[in-house]
């Protein structure tokens, strides 16, 4: 009987997900994949820390596919400029670790990589609550910054 009721609020769950991800701008979408990484990097270091490895592995593959295949692969790297090139390399940096640390069971490797995406996600949350002229005057300087 629970477990039936479980399936429900999983897909309870995902439907919900997917409808915000359907109405979501790009920048929650951006939003959305840290905490989606933040979560993963946190459970594999709860399970790592209880010594089940094969959720740890799970976790910390799930946190690479998203730095990898959501954030890394978002950046336009064209019109980025020098911002969407460290960001690439610093994404780069953070699933290597991400391997290390699974592989040579080390927290403290998590540990400075969730610090580097609540970073990152609590600056692209001031840019998103950043007010919309102030916005528009930072993308008319970018190209500026980026030659310069």
């Amino acid at each position: 009987m629970f477990g039936t009721m479980q399936r429900g609020v999983n897909a309870y769950a995902k439907v919900g997900l997917e409808t915000n991800v359907s109405s979501a701008s790009p920048h929650a979408l951006i939003v959305m994949l840290y905490d989606g990484a933040l979560v993963a990097v946190l459970k594999a270091l709860a399970h790592m820390k209880a010594g089940n490895i094969a959720e740890k592995g799970k976790a910390v593959s799930h946190a690479i596919a998203i730095i990898d295949n959501g954030l890394r692969a978002s950046l336009d790297r064209d019109a980025g400029g020098q911002i969407a090139l460290s960001l690439d390399s610093l994404y780069d940096y953070m699933s290597r670790q991400l391997l290390t640390a699974n592989l040579q069971n080390k927290p403290e490797i998590l540990e400075e990589v969730h610090r580097l995406l609540a970073d990152l996600r609590g600056a692209w949350n001031q840019i998103g609550n950043a007010p919309a002229a102030v916005q528009q005057q930072e993308g008319a300087r970018a190209p500026l910054m980026a030659s310069a």
